[in-house]
């Protein structure tokens, strides 16, 4: 078994698929807790950190994780900036076109609306909401009937409600739960939970079908022995569903 290299390290521009024996970068955000996060030693951490560190241990792969903004995540991996995403992002059709993923590692999670108190759900409809660009819940206000409120990182969103600059958020209810959880009453849940995508898997190259194959056996592994769900709910605290 390769040894797990920890750490952050910057992007490596070089092209081509990934062999068993190439160092496997990961790719995620850095921002978007308990996902991902950087703490307070200025390390990735968070479900994925956790989460991707075990999958390259069990798969015998040498791993190192690479932050890159969320905005140029998906042409980055394409780009062959690093091997993999493991950013929360939901499998859709959209992006089924430009990358691979492998089998969902969360099942569908809840996207909910947050407002200040005393907002009225109407503005789901017909009022302004603040999303992070490029994400499942821009495409769902995008095609309503509501403004869209595009921001590059899911703080200024949150921003943007407490600012009035926008109605509402829509966002996953796992990431907001802790901003309503520590708002004492200033921000509030709105309306019905709503569920678009087909839960969060790792995005691959569509040319790295050897190195997808081997993320989804552990997977599966870990699927059935347990102990995804143990992360999960380690995390989430049951926030969202497990396997």
């Amino acid at each position: 078994m390769n040894k797990l290299s920890i750490g952050l390290v910057a992007i490596a521009f070089s092209f081509g698929s990934v062999v068993a024996s190439d160092v496997v970068r990961m790719g995620s955000e850095g921002a978007y807790p308990p996902y991902n996060f950087i703490n307070d030693n200025n390390e990735l951490d968070g479900f994925e950190r956790e989460f991707g560190d075990l999958l390259c241990e069990r798969a015998g792969l040498t791993c190192e994780w690479v932050i890159n903004d969320w905005d140029t995540i998906i042409p980055n991996l394409v780009a062959g900036n690093y091997d993999t995403i493991m950013a929360g992002m939901s499998i859709t059709e959209a992006r089924s076109q430009v990358i691979s993923f492998t089998q969902n590692y969360l099942p569908p999670d809840p996207s909910a609306y947050v407002a200040l108190p005393g907002t009225d759900v109407s503005v789901i409809t017909d009022g302004v909401i603040a999303t992070q660009s490029n994400t499942v819940q821009s495409g769902v206000v995008a095609d309503g009937s509501a403004d869209l409120l595009e921001f590059p990182t899911p703080d200024e969103t949150i921003a943007a409600v407490r600012n009035g600059e926008a109605d509402a958020v829509l966002a996953d209810k796992a990431y907001l739960n802790r901003f309503v959880q520590e708002s004492g009453g200033q921000l509030v849940f709105l309306g019905d939970d709503i569920y678009p995508g087909a839960g969060v898997g790792m995005g691959v190259r569509q040319s790295d079908n050897e190195l997808r194959e081997t993320f989804d056996r552990v997977i599966s592994e870990m699927k059935a022995d347990g102990s995804l769900n143990e992360l999960i709910l380690k995390w989430f605290e049951g926030g969202i569903d497990t396997f």
